[in-house]
């Protein structure tokens, strides 16, 4: 059986978050969590995890760790978190399926939340 995990990271943002992580002391990672603002209504949050909450689902790859916050589990779930690089803009990127619309500058996002039988189902048959 694999290991469950809510969202997955391409190698672009696991490189990104090794080296976020090695230029800050006592970090173990960085947290993905959502909160209400901006003119499509959520805005996807990422802060640096010094000390990581047991209640976060745990992703790692390459030696990247992303921690997600319970209450943006249903919202994430599924999402593919990328990193880019461009002449206008420099970030995480998130393909989310439970994205249903964004706001025209690209800070904001209307996210619904997944299908709680599919998490449910996914983390049991992990």
């Amino acid at each position: 059986m694999g290991r469950f995990a809510v969202i997955t990271m391409t190698d672009k943002a696991a490189d990104r978050v090794r080296e976020i992580v090695a230029t800050r002391d006592n970090a173990h990672g960085i947290r993905l969590g959502i909160k209400k603002g901006g003119c499509a209504g959520m805005e996807y949050t990422i802060d640096l995890v010094t000390e990581p909450n047991p209640k976060d689902d745990h992703i790692e790859r390459g030696g990247a760790h992303v921690y997600v916050a319970p209450e943006a589990a249903l919202f994430l779930f599924g999402t593919e978190m990328d990193f880019e690089q461009t002449t206008l803009r420099t970030g995480f990127t998130f393909k989310n399926p439970n994205q249903s619309s964004a706001c025209g500058c690209g800070e904001s996002v209307e996210l619904k939340p997944a299908d709680l039988k599919a998490l449910a189902e996914a983390r049991a048959s992990a």
